[in-house]
């Protein structure tokens, strides 16, 4: 089974005067701690409620220093169950991202694609409607065949 797990990150940022300033930094520094190793992680602004359920900015800026929330999605493959796909996504991000406080917001199980397996055996039909499926058959050597040439 694949899971997409989104992670939630507090982000320290330093020198800044809005939100919005934070918010690029924050997502800035944390891809720069991510890759090359971790580049195929999505990382996006995160969300914050009050108490009392409003809406409030991803960043909290105080004395020029904000905390900001970042959310990070990544895909685990080849998992027995959802709790083993966040541990992963978990020590993954946490090992780049140190002294990062972080909190498994959502796991997902994502759909196996059967569209890929009707295409080949539409692909199958027609090159049997031709009636030619060894052309086909011709056009890769076989490995054998290329082994002997070289």
């Amino acid at each position: 089974m694949d899971c997409s797990v989104v992670v939630e990150a507090a982000i320290p940022v330093y020198d800044v005067t809005t939100a919005d300033e934070a918010v690029r930094i924050a997502i800035s520094k944390t891809g720069g701690m991510l890759n090359p190793d971790l580049s195929y992680v999505e990382i996006s602004m995160g969300s914050r409620r009050s108490p009392t359920g409003e809406e409030l900015p991803p960043a909290f800026i105080a004395a020029d220093e904000a905390l900001v929330a970042l959310e990070l999605e990544m895909t685990v493959f080849n998992v027995e169950q959802e709790e083993h796909a966040s541990r992963i996504a978990r020590k993954e991000i946490g090992q780049r991202l140190e002294n990062v406080p972080l909190k498994v917001l959502s796991v997902e199980e994502l759909d196996a694609d059967d569209d890929t397996e009707t295409r080949s055996d539409d692909a199958d039909d027609d090159a049997s409607d031709a009636g030619s499926t060894d052309d086909a058959d011709d056009l890769i050597p076989e490995f054998d065949d290329l082994v002997e040439d070289g």
